[in-house]
C-alpha cells in the first residue's frame, strides 16, 4: 500500500486524522503473504526431486537394472495420477480452484515422471524406433488432456513445449537434427508459424471463453517464439545461399522477416496498451531494440574498423534512450493501473 498517497490526501484534507491513523495502523499490522515464496520452494523441490532421481539412476544403472527403474518410475506416476483423479474437481471451461495445496504439485510431479518414463523407455528399448515424433506426440497429447482436465498452467506450459518439439521434429529432416543445424531456414519458418498459431489460440480461448485464463500462457509462448524466430531470420546468413549469385534472395528474406517483426511489434504494443500489460510492452521494446540494432549494423560496413567508434556511440546513446523509455512506460502503466 502506498502510504504517501494517503498522506497527501490528508494534507489536502480529503481524509480525516482518524482515517489516516487507521490506514497507517492497518499497513503496520498487515499480514505478509508468503504464497509466491512457498510456491517457488515447492516447485523447486519437485524439480530437484526429479533431477536427483535422474542422477541416482544414472550413477547406479548397472546395479539397479532397467526394469526396476522403470517399475519405480511407473509406480510413482500411477500413484500421482491416482491421487489427482481421486481429488479432481468437476470439469469446467472456467477457472477451477485446486482442492488442496498439494494437488498442483503432485500433478506436476506425475507429469514429469511420465515424461521421464516415456523418454527412458524410448532411449533404452527404442519402442518407437526412429519415429521420434511419436515419442513426443503421445506425451504431448496426454499433457494437453491433463492441463485442461485439471486446469493446470504449469502442465499446459509443458504441453506447449512438447508441441514445439514435436513440430520441430516432424518438419525437420533428420540430417538437420543430427547435425544440430538449428540455424536452418526450415526451423526458423516453422517457429514463426507456430508462434502465430499460439497467438491465434490465445485469441480463440479468450473470445470463446474456453479456459480464458490459459490465454496468457499461449500468448506468452507465441510472443517469444515469434520474435526470436524473426530475429534468427534477421541475423541468419543462410548456408544454402551463395552470396555472390543469390544476394537478392537473401536481402528479400531479411526484408520479409523484418516486415513480419514490425507487424508483430505493432500487434503486441497495441495489446499491451489495451490490456495495460507492462510485461508484454517491455519484451516488445527489448526485442525491437535488438532488431533495430541489427538493421543499424547492416547499414554500415561491418568489415571496416571505422565502425568501432560509431558502434560505441550507438550503444551508449541507444542504451540510455532504452532505459529512459522503459522508465517512462513503467510510470505510464502504473498510472493507468491506479486509475482502473
Amino acid at each position: 500500500m502506498n502510504i504517501s498517497f494517503f498522506e497527501n490526501l490528508h494534507k489536502e484534507q480529503l481524509i480525516t486524522d482518524e482515517q489516516l491513523s487507521n490506514i497507517q495502523t492497518h499497513e503496520k499490522n498487515a499480514v505478509i503473504s508468503l504464497h509466491w515464496e512457498l510456491t517457488t520452494i515447492l516447485y523447486l523441490g519437485i524439480v530437484l526431486l526429479t533431477s536427483g532421481l535422474g542422477v541416482l539412476v544414472f550413477d547406479n544403472i548397472d546395479s539397479i537394472g532397467h526394469i526396476t527403474i522403470l517399475g519405480f518410475i511407473g509406480i510413482g506416476t500411477i500413484a500421482c495420477f491416482t491421487y489427482c483423479f481421486k481429488h479432481k474437481q468437476p470439469f469446467s471451461f472456467n477457472k477451477i480452484a485446486s482442492p488442496n495445496i498439494w494437488f498442483d504439485y503432485i500433478l506436476l510431479l506425475g507429469c514429469l515422471l511420465l515424461l521421464t518414463f516415456v523418454g527412458y523407455i524410448q532411449y533404452q528399448y527404442q519402442i518407437f524406433g526412429n519415429r521420434l515424433g511419436f515419442a513426443v506426440f503421445i506425451p504431448m497429447l496426454v499433457l494437453f488432456f491433463v492441463a485442461y482436465s485439471f486446469d493446470h498452467l504449469g502442465v499446459l506450459s509443458l504441453a506447449i513445449t512438447g508441441l514445439a518439439a514435436w513440430v520441430g521434429i516432424s518438419i525437420t529432416p533428420m540430417q538437420l537434427l543430427k547435425a544440430n543445424d538449428f540455424d536452418s531456414p526450415i526451423i526458423i519458418r516453422t517457429a514463426v508459424i507456430l508462434g502465430i498459431f499460439l497467438i491465434l489460440i490465445a485469441h480463440f480461448t479468450e473470445s470463446k471463453n474456453l479456459k480464458a485464463h490459459f490465454a496468457f500462457i499461449y500468448r506468452n509462448f507465441g510472443m517469444h517464439l515469434f520474435f526470436i524466430a524473426c530475429l534468427a531470420g534477421l541475423f541468419q546468413k543462410y548456408a544454402d545461399y551463395n552470396y555472390d549469385t543469390n544476394l537478392d534472395a537473401h536481402n528479400y528474406s531479411v526484408i520479409l522477416y523484418f516486415f513480419l517483426f514490425v507487424l508483430g511489434a505493432f500487434y503486441f504494443s497495441r495489446y499491451a496498451i489495451k490490456s495495460n500489460s507492462y510485461y508484454f510492452m517491455v519484451f516488445t521494446v527489448l526485442y525491437s531494440y535488438v532488431a533495430l540494432t541489427n538493421i543499424f549494423f547492416r547499414l554500415i560496413s561491418v568489415d571496416s574498423f571505422d565502425i568501432i567508434f560509431p558502434a560505441i556511440f550507438y550503444f551508449i546513446i541507444s542504451g540510455i534512450g532504452l532505459i529512459l523509455l522503459l522508465i517512462h512506460l513503467n510510470k505510464k502503466f502504473k498510472k493507468n493501473d491506479r486509475l482502473q
